[in-house]
């Protein structure tokens, strides 16, 4: 039997940070009170230093570290918010480190990292990748390796979000996190399942990078043969042996969601709750708003990271608003002929749509002679609004098709 992280463990864990990380805010949500019926409630990791919780466990896992061990400096490996926080921690502790990333880590999380102080090391095209080259890296020098989530002092570490959060909401009935390795909401688990038996722990992943639910049915750490998500910092192959053994036992469900899903939350944290949330930190708000699993409320869902590169958020936007039928991406096929266009324009004006970009096309060798394709992108107040534009041009006669994103 693999022994469990304890609630003694946590709240030493919680000593050990004081006056190193912050006590992040709870913030109220109204759209999720709306939409679950309850009060809902944000707890803002995105706003810990390092712009993620994983200081919390990175710090813990290296002061614990004896003297001699410190001095032969740590190595990890992470797709970014751990590299961040191990960085950090260790130029608060005085030790060197070195972190492993995936060539096609995010460059605000790299440059960030290396800001903290830490060498960085490119290496493979996948988190579980970088996580072998640091390993060896290990073995080959000394330093001492700090797993991003299967160690005891990272889950105990973690674990401090949920002290915090049961104070600041003492009558929670369910917590909401993200899951890619199981740190966190191992964490979590541990001190609520301690403190309040009868609270709902719900773990969630991204339904291309899932790999706690086929474990969960086999019993054991199963390893996906390929994933991939724009939520980056929760993209894990396989769950730790560790931290399957707190899953299994002390969360009530892991739930999945999709990309879409994933672009709407962080369209809403953006818009109605003023929260940059990285993908990875917004998927339990996902969860919630996609209803993938019954909530009691009072409910609060752990925005664990804010660390997202600017050029993703433009598109990630862009995506969410699709997704919620706001923007709107189609071709129109119509005659060639004068004042053709700004009629077309001149319909879409009258249902109050904006149009963001137009394009005509005349050399397409699938248009008949006298035909012209234009292709638009259309922003509208959405879905009901988009069905009656599109609707109106269908009935204008129009042939009206649709980009892959938007529909």
């Amino acid at each position: 039997m693999t022994d469990l992280v304890g609630l003694a463990d946590v709240r030493a864990a919680r000593e050990l940070l004081a006056g190193v990380v912050r006590s992040t805010p709870l913030e109220p949500s109204r759209p999720l009170t709306a939409a679950l019926g309850g009060p809902t409630w944000l707890k803002c990791e995105n706003m810990q230093r390092a712009g993620s919780y994983k200081v919390r466990g990175a710090y813990v896992r290296i002061a614990r570290l004896s003297t001699q061990e410190r001095a032969r400096g740590v190595v990890a490996a992470s797709a970014g918010n751990h590299a961040q926080g191990v960085a950090l921690a260790a130029g608060l502790l005085g030790a060197a480190a070195t972190v492993f990333m995936p060539v096609g880590a995010p460059l605000p999380k790299v440059a960030a990292t290396k800001g903290y102080g830490a060498r960085i090391e490119l290496v493979g095209a996948t988190v579980d990748e970088s996580l072998v080259a640091a390993q060896e890296f290990a073995e080959r020098t000394g330093a001492v390796f700090i797993h991003p989530f299967d160690h005891a002092d990272v889950i105990a570490g973690q674990g401090t979000v949920a002290l915090e959060l049961l104070e600041q909401c003492p009558d929670v009935r369910t917590i909401v996190a993200g899951v890619g390795g199981g740190g966190l909401i191992s964490g979590i688990a541990v001190a609520a399942k301690a403190l309040r038996p009868d609270v709902r722990v719900i773990g969630v992943q991204a339904a291309d990078a899932a790999a706690y639910p086929p474990s969960l049915l086999a019993g054991r750490p199963v390893r996906l043969a390929s994933y991939a998500t724009v939520a980056d910092g929760i993209a894990v192959g396989c769950p730790g042996e560790l931290t399957f053994a707190h899953v299994s036992k002390l969360v009530d469900d892991v739930v999945t969601v999709s990309e879409e899903d994933i672009s709407r939350a962080l369209l809403m944290l953006l818009e109605r709750g003023k929260q940059v949330v990285e993908p990875a930190g917004a998927v339990g708000v996902a969860a919630l708003l996609a209803g993938a699993v019954p909530v009691e409320t009072p409910a609060v869902a752990v925005l664990s990271g804010g660390n997202i590169d600017p050029l993703l958020l433009l598109r990630v936007i862009e995506h969410g608003l699709a997704a919620a039928g706001r923007y709107l991406r189609f071709t129109v096929r119509c005659v060639d002929r004068p004042g053709q266009l700004a009629s077309l324009l001149g319909q879409i004006a009258e249902h109050r749509a904006n149009v963001v970009d137009v394009e005509h096309q005349r050399q397409n060798p699938h248009l008949r002679l006298g035909e012209v394709e234009v292709a638009l992108s259309v922003e509208t107040r959405g879905a009901e609004h988009s069905e009656r534009l599109i609707s109106s041009l269908r009935g204008s006669g129009y042939a009206v098709t649709f980009a892959e994103q938007s529909r």
